[in-house]
């Protein structure tokens, strides 16, 4: 099959590897749609220090499963992309995202998506329902971690939000907030990203707004880089919450003492719940076709990369 792989040095090239086996105890998956989101970009940089297939953000057609498992085999689906020992004692505790030897779609020891098949326990599968195109159900992944926010932290009318960084989960999230009563103000550095934010609707400020210093009760940090918790540091009032969704190659310096002075409360956030993005796709709670800005084949992947480090959600078809 048709794949992008990662080599060794961070190259990312088009190649042929070997289908995954359809004897095995994984369902094998026709990948209909990928998208490329800022985890894939890191991943070129060094992040994780991943070799093989990135992409975990896919959507695709179930052509091979095991015996007790062949009812998936025709349906169209999504994957949540943890695969866990289930036995462990952080798969007990903390849920399989947490598994010690756990292997993640196109990020830790496991090929992802960028490629024409992809292989996971039907465990992990999700149903996409027919009136979701794939340009939409391609999006499942990371409206589900956008809905890991408001799992974790309490969010309604009365909440005083902000989301720092516009780009494509930054935007994601702030539409999630939306959808639980919430009125994120959105923050970004470019003029294009906050003319994008409000043409959805959003509020929008920049980020050396002195005016919205220690102001908000929850600041979500969607950066992907080292400033974004510096400026939700900023924004964030006294007991507030500070919740991270930007993984990147790299450190990001903290004054931990100022985090003691002022009682913050600073939440990881990661994956989320796949069946509550379906439902807000769905019902178009959330609506993501004005993030799209271009869809490609897998011949053109420099391109498709190029333009998601410089844009919102860019989508690879790898199928013929």
């Amino acid at each position: 099959m048709r794949a992008l792989v990662i080599d060794r040095t961070g190259t990312l090239a088009l190649c042929d590897r070997k289908k995954p086996d359809g004897t095995g105890s994984e369902c094998v998956i026709r990948v209909t749609a990928a998208g490329i989101c800022g985890t894939d970009l890191e991943l070129l940089r060094g992040y994780a220090g991943f070799e093989g297939i990135p992409g975990h953000e896919f959507v695709g057609v179930v052509e091979e499963a095991p015996a007790e498992d062949r009812r998936w085999i025709g349906r169209r689906v999504v994957g949540e992309i943890t695969v866990g020992c289930g036995r462990c004692q952080a798969c007990l505790t903390a849920g399989r995202g947490h598994c010690e030897t756990r292997s993640v779609v196109g990020i830790r020891s496991r090929d992802g998506s960028f490629a024409e098949f992809l292989s996971l326990p039907a465990t992990n599968l999700h149903l996409v329902p027919a009136s979701l195109p794939d340009t939409t159900a391609v999006f499942v992944e990371p409206t589900a971690a956008a809905c890991r926010v408001v799992e974790q932290v309490r969010v309604d009318a009365a909440t005083h939000a902000a989301v720092v960084g516009a780009g494509r989960l930054g935007l994601l999230t702030a539409l999630v907030l939306r959808a639980s009563g919430a009125r994120p103000l959105v923050i970004a550095r470019g003029e294009r990203r906050r003319s994008v934010a409000a043409s959805l609707g959003f509020e929008t400020a920049s980020a050396d707004a002195s005016a919205l210093a220690r102001a908000f009760d929850v600041v979500v940090d969607a950066t992907g880089n080292a400033d974004g918790f510096t400026a939700a540091r900023r924004l964030v009032r006294p007991r507030g919450t500070i919740v991270v969704k930007s993984t990147f190659h790299g450190e990001t310096p903290v004054n931990m003492s100022s985090l003691v002075v002022d009682e913050i409360t600073v939440v990881g956030s990661r994956c989320g719940p796949f069946d509550r993005a379906i439902e807000l796709l769905d019902t178009r709670a959330v609506v993501v076709t004005p993030l799209v800005e271009g869809i490609y084949p897998l011949e053109r992947f420099r391109e498709a990369f190029g333009q998601a480090e410089r844009g919102l959600k860019t989508i690879l078809v790898p199928a013929d």
